[in-house]
């Protein structure tokens, strides 16, 4: 009697593995993509990043950074902190799709040792996965789901997706490879693992889009909205007050015009650069936020967004810059702010006389340490409103804190809890990661533009920018042309909005000429002192150095 002998059927190649890994990937973060914005489920390729940000050597997350700042700076990629949010996210993407394919090739491996023990093993690799996952959501507190919610959807999304991915590896082989006794055809697998991920994938993505389309600013709890600017007052002076008041409006209408192609003197809130530590900001709701307030106080206090609003408001013009920011970088802007001064809130808990320092927290675990004297200058402001609007949801809603003379990394946003204590370390959030724990403003100034005017016989040519040096303000800007070594003083646009905002500068003083001219500019702050001219990084103190621009003429 003749006996027939079962075909092999044809292993799965690794290479096949990887792709199938990282196909069903990008279905899995459609998925989760909508859990996220239907029930607040974790989004986990955004948290397993932003854990990474918590856990990797802080030189590691600097050169990271200042690698991105630069590369978007020299490749002009777009504004600065936008472009850097953007690639956080997509380097997040990369790295889930990154493991899914590692995921795919460990199981195309093992198919070929125990083809049939491939739906177990698809198991364990999801349940490996699930299991670092559920370790990640965990340290991050995971966020604001419910956490067995949580848990059990990753249960079920994870381990769907190691039995998924098994049972493609386990297909792919015979059908790729055209055997007779494949379980599926090729165009039958080819529809199920491609077109099926693929339409998973932007299911996913479009049910979360659709489910989660609102703007960024809209978040519920009590608002108050200033008063907007009278219409001869562009800049709301008439609404500051405090030690750091604006001129008033007829002094800021009287000056010297700009150049033109200067930037805006005050900053729209969609153009303020953002730098935070997660790849998504935190969202709040302002009917249940409370600030806490304890430590070394004489009353722990649970304050509202309402409390908050019955106190006494202070609105100041100023300008913020990100320590990170290069000479001539964008992270820098200026904006009208409102909220009671921090010195008022804490005399309502009372401080112990121990207190040297506060800690204050933010959702996103971000914190930092405010010196006592910081913590009482009268320009230190809790602030919920920025040019007169709630502030978004990307710069701090419902709370942030305002420290003169300091960059931003000294400045939280979306703050939860103050707690008063009696350390004089400074120890914050970026202070550990290696930058300079005092954080000063360095002086610096800029060119914004330099603007031709064919009208005129000759040419005229105007020079126009900023500068800043923090609380110290400014006494002088110079220019000088062609690295002649002669610098010749530039029209300060005096006054400046608030002895807190940068001052904007022209120079009208160069003779037009033809050709490619390159510009270059310091300043000197409120004392005379110069701005340090030596090229110098961001880290750990902030950048130094003269900026320049080269123009053809």
């Amino acid at each position: 009697m003749q006996t027939e002998t079962a075909m092999t059927p044809t292993p799965t190649s690794l290479r096949t593995g990887l792709w199938l890994g990282a196909l069903t990937s990008l279905a899995v973060i459609g998925v989760l993509y909508a859990g996220n914005q239907l029930a607040g489920t974790p989004f986990v390729p955004f948290d397993i990043f932003d854990w990474m940000a918590r856990v990797l050597p802080g030189g590691i997350i600097v050169s990271v950074i200042q690698v991105m700042v630069r590369l978007i700076t020299a490749l002009n990629l777009g504004e600065t902190s936008s472009t850097a949010k953007f690639m956080e996210q997509s380097i997040a993407i990369v790295q889930f799709v990154g493991g899914g394919a590692l995921l795919g090739l460990a199981l195309a491996w093992a198919g070929r040792g125990n083809r049939n023990g491939l739906p177990i093993y698809g198991l364990m690799g999801g349940l490996i996965l699930l299991t670092f996952t559920l370790l990640v959501e965990g340290s991050l507190g995971f966020g604001d789901a419910n956490v067995t919610v949580a848990s059990l959807w990753l249960t079920a999304v994870f381990l769907g997706w190691g039995w998924l991915l098994a049972r493609f590896v386990f297909q792919a082989g015979p059908a790729l490879a055209g055997d007779t006794n494949a379980p599926v055809s090729r165009r039958e697998f080819l529809n199920a693992a491609g077109l099926g991920s693929a339409a998973v994938t932007l299911a996913g993505l479009g049910l979360g889009r659709w489910l989660g389309d609102k703007p960024a600013t809209t978040t519920s709890g009590p608002e108050a909205v200033a008063a907007p600017p009278a219409s001869d007052d562009p800049f709301g002076a008439a609404l500051t007050s405090g030690p750091a008041a604006s001129p008033t409006p007829e002094e800021l209408a009287a000056r010297l015009a700009k150049a033109p192609g200067t930037r805006d003197e005050l900053t729209h809130n969609d153009d303020f650069y953002r730098i935070d530590i997660n790849t998504l900001p935190a969202r709040i709701n302002g009917d249940t936020w409370r600030l806490s307030l304890g430590g070394l106080v004489d009353t722990p206090l649970e304050l509202s967004l309402q409390d908050l609003m019955q106190l006494p408001a202070v609105t100041q013009l100023l300008t913020m810059q990100c320590i990170s920011n290069p000479v001539g970088g964008d992270l820098t802007g200026t904006t009208r702010w409102t909220g009671p001064r921090l010195k008022d809130v804490l005399a309502l808990a009372g401080l112990s006389s121990r207190v040297r320092s506060l800690r204050v927290e933010a959702a996103d675990d971000f914190f930092e340490y405010v010196s006592l004297e910081d913590a009482m200058d009268d320009r230190t402001l809790l602030v919920y409103l920025m040019n007169g609007e709630p502030l978004p949801t990307e710069h701090g809603y419902p709370l942030r804190v305002y420290i003169p003379n300091r960059y931003g990394m000294k400045q939280p946003k979306w703050i939860t809890n103050i707690e008063a204590t009696d350390e004089a370390t400074k120890n914050g959030f970026w202070v550990v990661r290696g930058w300079d724990e005092e954080a000063n403003a360095r002086a610096t100034s800029v060119i914004d533009t330099v603007y031709v005017d064919s009208a005129t016989t000759p040419p005229t040519v105007q020079v126009g920018g900023i500068a800043w040096a923090g609380e110290r303000g400014i006494s002088k800007v110079e220019v000088e042309a062609d690295a002649s070594g002669v610098w010749e003083e530039a029209t300060l646009i005096n006054p400046p909005l608030s002895p807190l905002t940068w001052v904007q500068w022209r120079y009208d003083g160069w003779a037009y000429q033809s050709g490619q001219h390159d510009f270059r500019v310091r300043c000197y702050e409120g004392d005379g002192t110069l701005q340090i001219e030596e090229l110098g990084s961001a880290r750990p103190s902030g950048a130094t150095g003269v900026h320049h621009m080269r123009v053809n003429i």
